[in-house]
């Protein structure tokens, strides 16, 4: 069984989360952003005279598995090439913790990038991340929700900001509850099959109806938290946009471009800029995650 889940989580990683050899070595490497053994990242400098931009890869696998050298070539290539600075992150899975530790996790790392900016040539106020599925997931909930930062802490690294500029995505779930995916399309029971779900939640089966799982659902959607000042985002998906069923394989009910296009609908409503690019959009007609993120960092320069 445990053999089973864990094929159906590596199914879902995508082509640009897979280890590629070519790789060149971070400039810090394996660096503590916190006390867990996977409270890690690593930081390629972009070379420049200036502050650089920061684009954080927050790594897929379900929240059960993964890990930050799972950042393709290409798109550190690409990152680098724009004078982007590049950290990918290891947090905790839902072996060791359930939500939110994963989202805490990376909020954390992203103080701790901004806490060292000056030492390490990084320009705070310009961050952008990226990922695929749990990745894509986390980068949401750290794009939509209200700033962590705790400015009266005494802990420096916790009084930084956890806002970000923008956001580029594969996959991505803007929430992971079943209610809300039977509100956009996608029937009962479906998410709960996916070996992610109940170590994600911290729940049991008996749990999945009750009004603390209901919260649970809300607490951990990223789509919760989207307001006006929100940051744009770019949403890519692999997937077919087709009807789901009970027997549809568990890697498109949990990675379905209808979870891209229900936050498009709310974003567009509130004014912020979202584009969802499917499986069916032309490859010359696709948007580079880099060019996205090079267009947010330059309109956030002249506000």
């Amino acid at each position: 069984m445990m053999l089973a889940a864990l094929l159906l989580v590596a199914q879902a990683l995508q082509p640009d989360e897979r280890i590629a050899p070519g790789k060149p070595s971070p400039d810090l490497a394996n660096v503590k952003y916190g006390p867990h053994e996977r409270n890690v990242l690593d930081l390629w400098k972009a070379k420049a005279d200036r502050p650089t931009p920061l684009v954080l890869y927050i790594h897929g696998g379900g929240f059960m598995q993964g890990d930050k050298a799972s950042l393709s070539v290409t798109a550190l290539a690409d990152f680098l090439q724009a004078g982007y600075s590049v950290a990918a992150i290891n947090y905790r899975l839902t072996s060791t913790a359930p939500a939110p530790a994963a989202y805490l996790d990376c909020a954390r790392a992203l103080q701790f990038l901004r806490h060292h900016a000056k030492e390490w040539n990084l320009d705070g106020k310009l961050v952008a991340s990226t990922g695929g599925s749990a990745g894509a997931g986390t980068s949401m909930w750290l794009a939509f929700h209200d700033d962590l930062a705790d400015p009266k802490s005494r802990d420096p690294v916790a009084r930084q900001s956890t806002r970000l500029t923008a956001i580029a995505v594969v996959n991505g779930q803007s929430s992971y509850g079943p209610i809300f995916a039977e509100t956009i399309g996608i029937p009962r029971p479906n998410f709960e099959r996916h070996p992610f779900f109940f170590p994600f939640y911290g729940i049991t089966h008996d749990e999945v109806d009750t009004p603390k799982a209901r919260r649970l659902y809300d607490q951990f959607a990223a789509i919760t938290y989207l307001t006006r000042d929100d940051p744009p985002a770019l949403l890519t998906y692999t997937f077919p946009n087709e009807e789901v069923t009970a027997t549809s394989p568990v890697g498109l009910v949990v990675h379905h471009p209808k979870f891209g296009y229900a936050l498009k609908k709310r974003m567009d409503a509130l004014g912020i800029e979202a584009v969802v690019e499917g499986k069916g959009t032309p490859a010359s007609q696709r948007t580079k995650a880099v060019d996205f993120i090079r267009k947010q960092f330059e309109r956030a320069k002249k506000r």
